[in-house]
């Protein structure tokens, strides 16, 4: 007996045994900055329902040859998670993830319908009916080219250009990188004239514009398919004619701003949750919460440690000269700042540690300096807490943290106080459950960009491995934090990823 083929809408998490006749919309690969790649896809049933699928990477090399967009085939088995992909390209609330048992086999079947795509009006991106999280499809004709930024050291390229659709509605695209280099080969190349019809797959929409994904992300330019073919056909004569323009400004190497905000660069890469679900945590993870500082936790080490400015550890001997575990010879140790404080949301509390940097950007002061006054006036018991140090009390701040369950503390990354920072935090990101809003994008940082000011108390720790950027396009121009204007290469470009599912994967040796 064969088993009956089951209908996409109706994929939950009750079993794995699923078995489903579709056809493979799109694929593609994604790498992370630690070089591990795995691929992605969409499927759709004969219902015209589709589901996100995620092939880890320790299955890459039984698939990738395997499967290919359009195709049609029989997939049986797979694990079923929500759907807690930062950036979704369906609207199905689960997705799927291939295990070792998964098989998969080709063949003809009828009734799919063929590979399309879902466009989304331009109308609705400008009044703001676009989900924050999902990717769209978008299809327009280049009006016009707004900026043009080649690639120079220290810059990408990237194209901005002014897509106009069937209704006169425009928007701004951004093209990044090898999209934007696509694009300018097209416009260059003299053979090329008329006008430039443009289709682009998972775009991610914001604040009525546009940007390409990291990975993903498709660009089709005058290809005959019948989208690209149909929407040239209904444009006036003339304009079909017509090849774009360079704004004076595109002549020019743009060198805009940022179009990331200070609140998306600091969730950017985390988990965002409530500082109750801190106990839950098993493993060590990177989180985003907001608490309030409550009162010191006092160690036996006190207040201060003595190391090296630019790294965290702890000299062997305050009085003598040694090699640091960074490698670098320390002629003279000096006091530096590790405070622990229990912060507190609601009936929850948790200690927290505040390493140098964050507190002297709250201070104003060093460690050094502080050790030094306390001396000066004859005091030198490490374990008195100078009274400058309450100043680090009763603040409701916004923490980006390692969280360590091992030693049931977390480690502070960045922080900030400002009010509507934290505000903005707690309203748009943090949830009572364990999908938060925005968790684990993954793109390559740029630590000179993001270096945080610390006049504005967004204070990095000196045990933070990256500086973090985030994707989702905004305004042409950001300062991210007083006197700091951050290049416009960190803004537009994503890796259309997987977050980590909500329950454990199965490993499963692959076939």
């Amino acid at each position: 007996m064969s088993r009956k083929v089951d209908s996409v809408k109706d994929i939950n998490d009750s079993k794995e045994t699923w078995r489903l006749a579709v056809r493979i919309m799109n694929v593609w690969s994604v790498v992370n900055n630690k070089g591990i790649e795995h691929l992605e896809m969409i499927v759709m049933d004969s219902l015209g329902d589709q589901i996100q699928v995620l092939i880890r990477h320790d299955h890459l090399l039984k698939w990738k040859e395997v499967i290919k967009e359009n195709m049609t085939c029989i997939i049986n088995n797979g694990s079923v998670y929500n759907n807690d992909f930062q950036w979704k390209v369906c609207d199905h609330s689960k997705k799927i993830v291939f295990l070792g048992g998964t098989t998969m086999k080709a063949i003809e079947v009828q009734n799919i319908p063929p590979k399309g795509y879902f466009c989304k009006d331009f109308g609705e991106i400008l009044q703001g009916k676009c989900k924050t999280d999902r990717l769209e499809d978008i299809i327009g004709v280049v009006s016009e080219i707004n900026h043009i930024q080649s690639n120079t050291p220290g810059k990408k390229v990237v194209v901005s250009v002014v897509l106009k659709d069937l209704k006169g509605n425009c928007i701004n695209c951004n093209l990044w990188e090898i999209y934007g280099s696509k694009f300018l080969a097209y416009y260059n190349d003299p053979k090329n004239n008329g006008a430039i019809v443009i289709l682009l797959t998972h775009a991610m929409v914001k604040h009525g514009q546009v940007s390409n994904a990291w990975s993903g992300s498709k660009l089709l330019i005058n290809e005959d398919i019948p989208e690209i073919q149909d929407f040239m056909s209904k444009l006036p004569t003339n304009e079909q004619k017509e090849k774009p323009t360079q704004s004076a400004k595109s002549l020019s190497n743009w060198s805009g701003g940022s179009q990331y905000s200070p609140v998306e660069r600091f969730v950017h890469n985390a988990k965002c949750m409530s500082l109750s679900q801190f106990c839950k945590i098993k493993h060590e993870t990177l989180c985003v919460t907001v608490a309030t500082t409550l009162k010191f936790v006092v160690s036996k080490y006190g207040w201060f440690y003595y190391g090296y400015t630019r790294c965290s550890s702890n000299a062997p001997n305050p009085e003598k000269a040694y090699e640091c575990s960074c490698g670098q010879k320390v002629e003279q140790p000096i006091p530096r700042y590790k405070i622990e404080i229990y912060v507190s949301n609601g009936e929850s509390k948790y200690r927290f540690v505040f390493w140098d940097s964050e507190c002297a950007a709250i201070l104003g002061m060093t460690a050094e300096f502080m050790h030094n006054s306390m001396v000066e006036n004859g005091e030198d018991d490490p374990m008195v807490y100078p009274d400058e140090l309450e100043m680090l009390l009763n603040k409701k701040m916004a923490f980006r943290v390692k969280v360590q369950p091992t030693f049931s503390q977390a480690s502070i990354w960045k922080l900030c106080d400002d009010e509507a920072f934290v505000k903005e935090i707690e309203n748009d990101y943090i949830v009572e459950d364990n999908q938060s809003k925005i968790e684990y994008a993954k793109l390559v940082p740029n630590k000179e960009n993001l270096e945080t000011s610390a006049q504005t108390l967004s204070a990095s720790g000196e045990n933070d491995p990256e500086s973090i950027i985030l994707m989702t396009p905004a305004k042409d121009v950001v300062i991210a934090d007083k006197g700091e204007e951050v290049d416009f290469e960190a803004s537009g470009a994503t890796q259309l990823s997987g977050t980590k599912p909500s329950k454990k994967l199965k490993i499963e040796p692959s076939s």
